[in-house]
């Protein structure tokens, strides 16, 4: 994306719904419709559609990314313009009804993974923006994405008819005459483009959003997207404005917190190239977020644990060995494996490229899921700063060393009991299904019990029914 300031200015043209979001296409000059073409992409970057639809050397918005939900494996779509396998057969109303109703133009239903309940909360003028964009400035790419296969019954997508009847909220953004300007920008990006609700609120047994409970944190596959509302202790309510704003545009906030999963991809990918306004304006609706306190958290997580080193304790003992029957302590495995970076009192390097340990929201929570994903998966973004990288500790090709799920459940609460919430404990069990892709929702399992009890039912209606006839008869 270009960063002249012709350019970015254009981008934020037309943010509130005006007289010219009904015209066509056609009606418009060739200025109106470039204008149109950059703030869709403008617009597109917000959305983070690039790294949902980019799978991972793939080209862009071909589709192919697999994406663990807790129902099974979905792969994202092409979004590009090719007539074969992507938008290219796609009316602007088409479009517009996919993106902000979750129905594609075959008239079947998309999955919610795709954040279209968020994206309803675009104006006219902006859908218009996003599919110039897509159908007039993305290059197609003739590629077939691979096909999503639910387990049954979820891959019925007429279930998700019923699911849109009841939970799909297809209201478009209405500016609140009570708040600024900025704060209104703020709350339409984040309730709308940059969907943070998607991942940081939690989901009810039917998977709906829990709206009482916004923002207030959520399992997204191996990860937990941490509570980000006001409350002081359980999410970011000390955090100044600037420093949300810094975190929003690097991933990296020293002594507090570094993105990684799929928040690291939004930094990376979507809000690193927002302009500043824009990151303000996201932050001052944050800010203002209602406080949701959760009763478990007694310090933030921010703040958890000291340096220290346990050193001196293995000092001098048998060195560790790659033969030996025993599995070493995490003290061991946190000497061999972290402290090349993050230092023999888990202080971090100097420049801050490697984190401290303590008061690090990965080790400080009660929660210690992104702690034993981040051992799994590693991190690796790369902003205007450089890359930050961690390699992963999963048994990838690209790690650079396996570890079991003993070894990891060995490390995680060393440093848990030494750097972070003390007084938390994992389990191989948790450690198995992070590395397993997150955990599986009871649903899938309920509504095939659902379907197999109605179809008894049904069944014994039926049998009773013909046994009534038959006695009549004699």
């Amino acid at each position: 994306m270009g960063n002249s300031s012709h350019h970015l200015s254009a981008l934020l043209i037309g943010f509130a719904a005006t007289a010219a979001a009904g015209i066509c296409q056609a009606a418009e000059s060739p200025d109106q419709t470039g204008a149109a073409i950059k703030r869709g992409e403008y617009l597109a970057t917000a959305a983070d559609c690039g790294a949902c639809h980019t799978a991972p050397g793939g080209k862009p918005f071909a589709g192919g990314l697999a994406i663990a939900t807790p129902l099974g494996t979905i792969y994202t779509t092409n979004i590009t313009p090719s007539v074969d396998f992507g938008l290219g057969r796609y009316s602007e109303e088409e479009f517009s009804r996919a993106l902000r109703r979750g129905v594609r133009r075959d008239g079947a239903n998309l999955y919610p993974a795709m954040p279209y309940t968020s994206y309803a909360k675009f104006t006219e003028e902006d859908a218009h923006a996003l599919y110039l964009y897509f159908t007039q400035a993305v290059k197609p790419v003739e590629q077939r994405a691979p096909p999503t296969e639910l387990p049954f019954p979820m891959n019925i997508r007429m279930s998700m008819i019923g699911w849109n009847l009841l939970f799909r909220d297809t209201t478009a953004f209405v500016p609140d005459p009570q708040q600024s300007a900025e704060w209104n920008r703020g709350a339409y990006l984040v309730q709308g483009a940059a969907h943070c609700s998607t991942c940081h609120t939690s989901r009810g047994f039917l998977m709906l959003e829990e709206t009482s409970r916004a923002l207030s944190g959520a399992q997204v596959g191996p990860w937990y997207a941490p509570n980000i509302t006001s409350d002081p202790v359980s999410g970011i309510g000390r955090w100044s404005k600037e420093e949300l704003v810094a975190y929003l545009r690097t991933g990296h906030l020293s002594g507090k917190a570094q993105a990684a999963g799929s928040m690291g991809d939004a930094v990376e990918h979507s809000f690193q190239y927002l302009v500043a306004a824009d990151l303000d304006a996201i932050a001052t609706y944050v800010k203002d977020v209602p406080p949701v306190h959760d009763p478990a958290d007694q310090v933030s997580r921010f703040s958890a644990g000291q340096m220290s080193s346990g050193l001196a304790a293995s000092r001098g003992r048998e060195a560790i060995r790659s033969d030996s029957e025993s599995d070493p302590t995490g003290a061991e495995l946190f000497q061999g494996n972290c402290t090349s970076c993050h230092q023999a009192e888990a202080q971090g390097s100097k420049d801050g490229y490697y984190p401290s340990l303590f008061s690090n929201s990965a080790t400080g929570a009660k929660n210690a899921t992104n702690l034993i994903a981040t051992i799994l998966y590693g991190v690796d973004r790369t902003t205007s700063r450089g890359q930050a990288f961690m390699p992963g500790f999963g048994g990838r090709t690209t790690d650079a060393n396996a570890l079991s799920d003993r070894n990891i459940v060995a490390l995680a609460n060393y440093v848990l009991a030494r750097y972070g919430a003390a007084g938390t404990t994992i389990t191989e069990q948790q450690v198995a299904e992070a590395r397993r892709g997150g955990p599986s929702s009871p649903l899938l399992a309920l509504a095939r019990g659902g379907m197999a009890t109605a179809a008894v039912v049904v069944f014994l209606g039926i049998g009773l029914a013909i046994a009534r006839r038959r006695k009549r008869a004699a």
